[in-house]
């Protein structure tokens, strides 16, 4: 009668937060708070606020998901040394769920901001790179690699 709950297989301590419920609904809330505070705060225009929210969200993600490696534990004995936040989740095993979920947040952001600032033209190419960069750095194919040795170990 009742559904008997599985453990997520992700043992990686770094990665294993994403899998918990009411963490996509978080991040939604986040981003939808974040939209309203940079509206009250600097008073500019909605599709201004959700500009500078998409590009705030595209260099958080970037940098943390995208840009760090490794992990804040030690009981991992460094086998995650070499690889992303994006690397390690679930397992490096690609197009599950909460990649897709991922990948997705970024296209919606962008297409709000640019929908609300009326594509003009500052603001979209600065909507377009970032969700660019976004999106080809989530690509499956894109799995471990570093374009120019970037990023790459010493």
């Amino acid at each position: 009668m009742y559904v008997r709950a599985v453990p997520p297989t992700d043992l990686n301590r770094n990665t294993e937060w994403f899998t918990y419920p009411g963490v996509w609904t978080t991040y939604i809330l986040i981003l939808f708070f974040s939209w309203i505070i940079v509206l009250s705060v600097l008073n500019c225009s909605s599709g201004m606020a959700w500009t500078i929210v998409h590009l705030l969200h595209f260099c958080v993600t970037y940098h943390f998901f995208h840009w760090k490696k490794g992990t804040p534990f030690a009981e991992d004995q460094g086998i995650y040394n070499r690889l992303t936040w994006w690397e390690q989740i679930d397992n490096g095993k690609q197009l599950t769920r909460n990649r897709k979920f991922l990948t997705v947040v970024p296209v919606v952001l962008y297409l709000i901001a640019s929908h609300t600032t009326d594509y003009q033209h500052p603001m979209l190419l600065f909507n377009t790179l970032a969700v660019f960069v976004l999106v080809v750095a989530k690509f499956p194919n894109m799995h471990k690699v570093r374009i120019f040795g970037i990023n790459a170990e010493m």
